[in-house]
């Protein structure tokens, strides 16, 4: 159980962001309970922001908000939507049972994604890693891709903050855009009620760090710090075991309750 893991690594306050999914939410505040560790509703949103995919995260909000909670549902119908469709491209160039054996990889058939996808290639030999799939499968304009219409930015901050969350920006480092860009969509999220913004995370290097340590002092947005764990194998780094954020970043945690 992943609330074990973190607190036996020395964590004290955890939040379990799943993608565009509130299910695990129960089981997590129980265990994290009994472990004697702080816990923090969380959910990970997927979103898609001048045609670039963003992660919003939000924290501490009301899981019985049936806005939030509505919105997700419409998001997860929809990933099923689109791996049925990736499974249906993949096996036109040759590779069949693609999207039932990607449900081999999955706990919540409805959270099924391209990682889960990539995995399957992987165990059949098709590329040497999840990275490699990617590269040759799974990215725009490749044989499996499928597009697909996810929550918007507005969408994403409106559930999130109607639900008495706060908004946050999940690993900024890895968005494919310009400075310039970055700042418009930071501008946006600022302007529809957004106040937080991952500084150290597990995929950030310490120039990401820095980078966006300025950019949350510029906004003053207050700064969130999150490992990205998927588990011992596909993650960045273990959780407990990030960086501090700089001392004078205004931390996340002080805006929920």
């Amino acid at each position: 159980m992943v609330a074990r893991r973190a607190a036996a690594n020395g964590v004290d306050l955890w939040a379990l962001t799943d993608h565009d999914d509130l299910g695990g939410q129960a089981i997590a505040r129980a265990t994290a309970d009994e472990v004697g560790m702080g816990f923090v509703n969380g959910v990970e949103i997927s979103i898609e922001w001048k045609g670039v995919p963003i992660h919003i995260v939000g924290l501490g909000f009301d899981v019985a908000d049936p806005a939030l909670s509505g919105g997700l549902d419409e998001l997860r119908i929809g990933r099923v939507e689109r791996a049925k469709r990736m499974g249906d491209a993949l096996a036109a160039i040759g590779i069949p049972g693609v999207y039932e054996g990607a449900l081999c990889f999955v706990t919540n058939p409805s959270l099924i994604s391209r990682a889960h996808f990539a995995r399957y290639l992987v165990s059949i030999g098709i590329a040497r890693d999840v990275s490699g799939v990617f590269q040759h499968y799974l990215t725009p304009g490749k044989p499996g891709y499928v597009d697909h219409r996810w929550a918007t930015l507005a969408e994403a901050i409106g559930w999130i903050t109607g639900a008495g969350g706060v908004a946050v920006v999940a690993h900024p480092g890895r968005y494919k855009m310009s400075g310039g860009d970055m700042r418009k969509f930071l501008d946006d999220f600022k302007d529809l009620g957004g106040q937080g913004i991952e500084v150290t995370c597990g995929s950030h290097s310490p120039d990401h760090v820095m980078h966006f340590a300025r950019l949350a002092r510029h906004y003053a947005f207050h700064a969130s710090r999150g490992s990205d764990f998927h588990g011992p194998e596909e993650s960045y780094v273990d959780l407990g075991k990030l960086p501090q954020l700089p001392e004078d970043l205004k931390p996340v945690w002080r805006l929920i309750r």
